[in-house]
């Protein structure tokens, strides 16, 4: 379960922090398709939005996985 959860929560900081990049300052042209928040329709005038709320993610989730290997339940 914490590996999972360690790979969610890189998987949404890498995403979410590309698209800022990306919708930011322009960089990263490459990874438009790349992105979650470009193929999400509702997200459409969101994405830099969506992508700090994806990187929040990441984050929770890294604790979640760390406070598991603490606890040693995982």
């Amino acid at each position: 379960m914490k590996t999972l959860l360690e790979i969610a929560g890189w998987a949404a900081v890498v995403q979410g922090a590309g698209g800022a990049v990306t919708h930011l300052l322009g960089w990263w042209r490459w990874a438009h398709d790349l992105l979650i928040v470009n193929h999400l329709d509702i997200l459409a005038g969101y994405e830099v939005f969506a992508s700090l709320a994806l990187v929040v993610l990441g984050f929770a989730l890294l604790g979640t996985s760390e406070t598991l290997n603490k606890d040693g339940t995982s």
